[in-house]
């Protein structure tokens, strides 16, 4: 049950019943989907059922970027299906990849050879190009264009494995920055943002790096179990002769040191997020685009010289992702979040650890950039009594159990920072 993960949190609790009372409907508002077209409404089926991370927060985009944003979505999803699905043949699947831009202008292409679980985008890619064609034409050249430099960079990164840190950079830009980069080029075609926004690729990309970087420590053994290596070899040949060796139980001290190396890389993105970030005006904008980077640093974290990492999935609670989205609504909630944890990883850092030095410096950059000082900074541990947490165990499942069975509530999707597989623009 998840309110009982968070009996340690009492903040946690309050806001769990809060959203599950209606409090998503503040920032995440449902749809009129009897206003739209049948294609349209097709579209945003799909991306619920693609997406568990960012449906709901691209449906609460503001007026016409919501489409827009929606197809870019399916346009990098269905592109990303192709990539990801091995039945398909290098000498096919290059051009496909390196040709997928043109698909959106051919009214009838499809694939129907994808044996991949999102394979529908594909199958029925014609109603996703028709939307994508009814949009203005500065979306679409945003989304053509990001399309053609994606697949291309698919394609390159296809038949060779993530080297050094500078690679390792380049494939998150390919395949998330350049998602960041499109995300903000609509953001200001809209005019709901300044064309600053738009403009400034550097900051745009590091958004992009910073979830995708997450993602990949993240999930470090889901991938090596699958076969995938996504951790970049420079980093770990320091500490192994082969990346799975990590998760071998007597490589732990050498496996959380390549860990925290590369939160450490991570965390060097998050002084470009908190700029990015200060120039959004649109509540929508900001709501899309802080949601997921709170949830990303809550993430680090949580893995930050964490052995489970290398052992399970490492997650964030139920009720911290829903506090996290409630409160993560201005800039001033922003900086602080970004503060709060930033000053966990600070009390984490071993005096041992071989990235000690970097760490702490950019922590120390991060908390000036966030303009808060430690002592204003609230606590997050709470020291409860064993009868307190006995008497809050009962009420809280008691009260829970009353409001699932008793009150018709329509849930809402909350992301645990499932940004999931390796993709910020994935399923």
């Amino acid at each position: 049950m998840d309110i009982l993960k968070s009996l340690g949190h009492p903040e946690e609790i309050l806001n769990l019943f809060k959203f599950k009372m209606g409090g998503c409907s503040a920032v995440m508002p449902k749809l009129d989907y009897e206003s739209m077209s049948e294609s349209l409404r097709t579209c945003y089926l799909y991306l619920n059922q693609t997406s568990r991370s960012f449906a709901a927060v691209i449906q609460a985009l503001d007026g016409e970027l919501r489409h827009a944003v929606c197809i870019f979505y399916l346009v990098l999803r269905a592109l990303d299906t192709v990539e990801d699905d091995m039945t398909i043949p290098l000498d096919k699947k290059v051009p496909m990849l390196n040709d997928f831009h043109t698909y959106l202008y051919q009214d009838e292409w499809c694939f129907t050879e994808s044996q991949e679980k999102d394979r529908q985008v594909l199958e029925d890619f014609p109603t996703i190009s028709l939307e994508f064609r009814n949009l203005a034409q500065e979306y679409r050249d945003v989304i053509s264009d990001i399309c053609h430099r994606m697949g291309a960079g698919m394609a390159e990164f296809l038949e060779k494995k993530v080297g050094s840190m500078k690679e390792w950079d380049l494939y998150c830009h390919y395949v998330a920055g350049l998602v960041g980069v499109g995300l903000s080029q609509l953001f200001s075609a809209s005019k709901l943002e300044d064309p600053e926004v738009g403009r400034d690729t550097e900051l745009a990309n590091s958004m992009g790096l910073f979830l995708q970087k997450t993602n990949i420590i993240r999930d470090y053994l889901e991938d090596t179990q699958q076969g995938r290596a996504f951790w970049p070899q420079e980093a770990w040949s320091q500490f192994a002769g082969r990346l799975e060796d990590l998760a071998h139980p007597e490589k732990l001290e050498s496996a959380l040191s390549c860990l925290n190396l590369l939160v450490t890389d991570a965390l060097r993105h998050v002084p470009d997020v908190i700029a990015y970030l200060s120039r959004l005006h649109n509540q929508s904008v900001f709501n899309f685009c802080a949601i997921p980077q709170v949830m990303a640093i809550a993430t680090l974290s949580s893995c930050y010289n964490n052995p489970m990492v290398f052992q399970g999935v490492v997650k964030i609670r139920k009720g911290q992702a829903v506090t996290l989205m409630m409160e993560a609504t201005n800039m001033g909630a922003v900086q602080t979040i970004i503060a709060q944890y930033s000053q966990e990883i600070v009390q984490k850092v071993s005096l041992t650890d071989p990235s000690r030095d970097k760490t702490l410096h950019i922590l120390a950059v991060i908390r000036d950039k966030s303009a808060l000082s430690q002592s204003s900074l609230p606590t997050r541990t709470h020291h409860l009594s064993p009868m307190y947490l006995s008497a809050a165990m009962l009420l809280a499942a008691l009260s829970w159990q009353y409001l699932s069975t008793t009150l018709n509530i329509s849930t809402c999707y909350v992301s645990t920072t499932e940004t999931e597989h390796k993709r910020i623009h994935s399923r």
